[in-house]
């Protein structure tokens, strides 16, 4: 596994974690719809909140939250559309970034940024 997958997955296990601490039922990880990815899938309360997890490691040149640009942020919602469609979902839905960074020992959430964006409109 490459280093950088690794780092990822590593990072997603901790934000899993953060998750079910802070009272989140996760549904899924890594879902996938074609080529699109969701990183997780939880619900909180009456919200089905749809998490991108972005891990960089000690010192990144670019903070991980900026990794999500427009092109990013209109597949997740697609993905997030077609899961919604899939399991057949009647709640609002929420977008969330967790940030995390990897001192190469561990992994630590820095930030959770709860309603981080919105799905673009159509």
């Amino acid at each position: 596994m490459a280093v950088n997958n690794e780092t990822g997955k590593n990072g997603e296990a901790v934000a899993c974690a953060y998750l079910k601490t802070s009272g989140y039922t996760i549904l899924h990880t890594n879902w996938r719809y074609h080529r699109y990815e969701l990183d997780i899938v939880a619900t909180q309360g009456q919200e089905l909140v749809v998490v991108e997890v972005k891990t960089r490691s000690t010192n990144p040149l670019v903070a991980p939250e900026r990794a999500i640009n427009a092109p990013k942020i209109a597949r997740i919602a697609a993905a997030a559309e077609a899961y919604v469609c899939r399991y057949n979902m009647d709640l609002p839905v929420r977008f969330d970034v967790i940030c995390l960074i990897n001192n190469g020992h561990s992994c630590t959430v820095t930030e959770h940024i709860e309603d981080a964006f919105f799905a673009p409109l159509k």
